[in-house]
């Protein structure tokens, strides 16, 4: 059986650095940082006191007040990112197959807020479980691209994947699968987190995982440097609209770049510490250049997960390293995190979304917030720092790593 071949014809963003996709890409180009002191709650007794926060996102311009209280912030933007992808591919317009489109989406937590509030809620009361109705429905995972297909009578593939912060790439991967096999000719594939919450910081804090440097929050998330202390947490969302090949060409779409290729793979080591080795990290590139049958030296660039912890920095360029040889320090490599912040589940989209980017515009954004180099990473990897690089960007890959040990790579090419 020959497989179908997987485009991308639209996408759309909800990010700490923009509310839409043209302005989440110019600010990755400008090199902005989403960072400051969290709005979202008190962090008086917290050790992190700030994160990258979506900014100006007002529910109810896009949702009635009734309708917006029925959904999780987590959702919100979820359904707001699903918007701006769908009008961009023009599938309602060009009166696509609704029982052929299908949507698959990623998170890593879910609705925490809701969460949070409704037990937070009946801890405090006098023991009597009254709780929300919309409790439940706006809590699970699932419940974002049900939504989506509710919206717009989308009666294809319609499920979650949970892989911690890989979520949303492993929707991708789902995505391209499913369109290849001929199970749908669209797939709206994204993901969403909102746990910039006291629980989510909390947490993280309690792991020791966020960063704290409270004094100077734009310059926290510092990917590969030195003196990095742990990632800082961001929120929002990303779709992409996949769509097979000669579906899209038929209907005269737009094509932005082929979803080529799509790698998994498992640490099998520990719950949250990466393969000091990077075994995991150099198998899922690996899966993912032979799944598109492309060749190391064909690589133009690696968005890496390059989360701005101690370990997973150094883990991750070790991988790279080993896999591309020589041909490592011919590539850009870069963090997008370094200005996001960390999404979570919906990291793998926002960044693949980047990726996109860089092979549209021939432009690789830079990784901000250097200042001194690790020894222990080599410091011939070019890791774009301090400004966007101009270079032809053919092939394109993007890593994203999940606690658990769940790994996830997508490598898009000009169409």
């Amino acid at each position: 059986m020959e497989l179908k071949r997987v485009v991308v014809t639209g996408f759309g963003a909800i990010t700490p650095i923009g509310n839409n996709a043209q302005e989440y890409w110019e600010n990755l180009i400008k090199g902005e940082s989403g960072a400051a002191p969290i709005t979202l709650f008190d962090t008086t007794n917290f050790k992190t006191k700030f994160a990258c926060e979506v900014k100006n996102f007002d529910p109810l311009n896009y949702f009635d007040k009734k309708e917006s209280k029925k959904m999780d912030r987590n959702t919100q933007f979820g359904i707001a990112s699903a918007r701006e992808a769908v009008a961009h591919s023009r599938i309602i317009e060009d009166n696509c197959n609704k029982d052929r489109i299908g949507v698959i989406w990623g998170s890593g937590i879910g609705g925490l807020e809701t969460f949070e509030k409704e037990v937070l809620g009946w801890a405090a009361s006098t023991g009597i479980p009254r709780f929300n109705p919309f409790f439940i429905p706006k809590m699970i995972v699932d419940i974002t691209p049900g939504h989506i297909s509710i919206e717009y009578g989308f009666h294809g593939p319609n499920y979650a994947t949970v892989s911690a912060c890989a979520s949303s790439a492993n929707a991708l991967i789902d995505g391209k699968m499913l369109i290849q096999l001929g199970k749908a000719d669209i797939i709206v594939c994204g993901g969403s987190e909102a746990a910039v919450t006291a629980s989510g910081v909390g947490g993280f804090n309690a792991m020791m995982a966020l960063s704290t440097r409270n004094d100077d929050p734009k310059t926290a998330s510092r990917p590969f440097d030195k003196d990095r202390d742990g990632f800082v947490l961001g929120e929002g969302a990303g779709s992409i609209i996949l769509e097979e090949y000669e579906h899209a060409k038929k209907r005269g779409a737009t094509i932005y770049a082929e979803l080529k290729g799509g790698g998994m793979s498992a640490d099998a080591y520990h719950m949250t510490a990466p393969h000091p080795e990077g075994l995991g990290a150099y198998l899922v590139m690996k899966n993912c250049l032979e799944d598109a049958g492309v060749s190391t030296h064909e690589v133009d660039h690696i968005n890496m997960h390059g989360t701005s912890t101690p370990l997973g920095d150094v883990a991750e360029s070790n991988a790279i390293s080993k896999l591309l040889g020589d041909h490592a320090y011919n590539i850009q490599i870069n963090s997008t995190k370094s200005m996001t912040g960390h999404l979570l589940g919906a990291a793998g989209v926002i960044e693949a979304i980047a990726v996109l980017g860089s092979v549209t515009h021939s432009i690789v954004p830079p990784t901000i917030n250097h200042f001194t180099d690790d020894e222990r990473i080599d410091s011939r990897l070019n890791f774009t720092f301090g400004k966007a690089v101009q270079k032809n960007v053919d092939i394109a890959m993007s890593n994203t790593f999940g606690f658990g040990g769940h790994n996830a790579c997508v490598l898009f090419s000009k169409i």
